[in-house]
């Protein structure tokens, strides 16, 4: 049944949620609740952050307060230092000046969350970043009945449809075999934070022809996951001083800017390989100098996207982080009343690292 069109739902470019926009507005450093005073995701220091997740472009330096779920809170102390930061459970709900607020699973790393805000019984949404295919290392996304959901759109458009992890894991394994019975290294590139553990877990069961080893970056951001009780499979650092011929068959993960470095170039004539959504288009994969891409993302496809938005009810949908223009039209054409959000990040991009 199609939703009942409203102005905002007029052709065009769509509109644009700049300032005010009822229990969320966007201030010059980012969506901001008034009857809470407080930020969410804020790009520009502000006094207190409500925070989705660690990665770098939701959770930024500067702020006075931080708010961020008990899972998600060792990594960011990690990364940010010693920050004033409070921590919440799933589901809790908290009261802050008027407003009341809980978060839920989102399912893209570990302890990354949708943040509900009520006020005055209407309920926004604000996604960060999410993937509604469990993956056996986050707590898996639970939609959340709102009157308006603002939605993360990295991969929204019909050419990014995922395969099920386990297929691709699958592939994984057999491209790290046939190296590794060349005598090559199969060198991995994925995300320090999420992406890694996340193919620790799908590969590291002891079924694969070598060890895994693992850049500085990545095993930095794994000793602070198993401190906090997350179980990953045993992993060998890569120092100054590792042999890789004392590995052989060894699988190796390692931050995709350090493919093709001289930290890279230790390891002779390895394979190499992307673990990204973005190969799912052409040309990116030789762009980034890789010899395989494994189609793998952390963040929803075209199919999740639409699936979750359908489950949380909502009426409005408000876009934000990447293809904004053509998936706002594409909601608008389905009935709901869609916008957009614009912030100061465009999301993870070709390029970035963060994948």
């Amino acid at each position: 049944m199609r939703r009942r069109r409203t102005e905002c739902n007029r052709p065009g470019p769509g509109p644009r949620y700049s300032r005010v926009m009822s229990v969320l507005t966007v201030t010059g450093q980012g969506l901001y609740c008034p009857a809470g005073d407080f930020h969410i995701d804020p790009w520009a220091p502000v006094d207190r952050a409500l925070i989705t997740h660690g990665h770098a472009d939701h959770a930024r330096p500067g702020h006075r307060r931080y708010l961020a779920t008990d899972t998600a809170a060792p990594v960011m102390r990690h990364r940010l230092g010693a920050i004033a930061l409070d921590t919440i459970r799933y589901a809790e709900t908290r009261r802050i000046g008027a407003a009341s607020v809980s978060f839920h699973p989102a399912g893209h790393v570990p302890g990354s969350a949708q943040i509900r805000v009520e006020h005055k019984g209407e309920v926004w949404v604000v996604s960060g970043d999410y993937k509604p295919e469990p993956d056996g290392l986050s707590d898996p996304f639970e939609p959340v009945p709102c009157h308006t959901f603002i939605s993360e759109c990295t991969f929204g458009l019909p050419v990014f449809r995922w395969r099920p992890q386990a297929q691709v894991m699958a592939e994984i394994r057999d491209w790290w075999a046939e190296n590794a019975a060349r005598g090559r290294a199969s060198l991995l590139g994925a995300y320090a934070l999420g992406k890694a553990q996340r193919l620790l877990v799908g590969l590291g069961d002891g079924a694969g022809p070598g060890p895994i080893l693992t850049h500085g970056a990545i095993e930095a951001t794994c000793r602070v996951m198993r401190a906090q009780g997350i179980a990953l499979p045993d992993t060998v650092p890569v120092t100054p001083e590792t042999d890789p011929r004392a590995h052989p068959g060894a699988l190796v993960l390692a931050p995709p800017s350090a493919l093709g470095s001289a930290w890279a170039r230790r390891f002779g004539q390895a394979s190499t390989g992307l673990a990204s959504g973005w190969m799912a288009l052409r040309g990116v994969r030789r762009r980034r100098a890789a010899d395989r891409g494994f189609v793998l993302s952390d963040h929803a496809d075209w199919d999740g996207l639409n699936a979750a938005i359908r489950a949380t009810g909502a009426e409005r949908v408000l876009v934000t982080h990447g293809y904004t223009g053509p998936f706002r039209r594409w909601l608008a054409e389905q009935g709901y009343d869609a916008g957009i959000v614009a912030t100061a990040w465009e999301g993870e991009t070709t390029e970035g690292d963060a994948e």
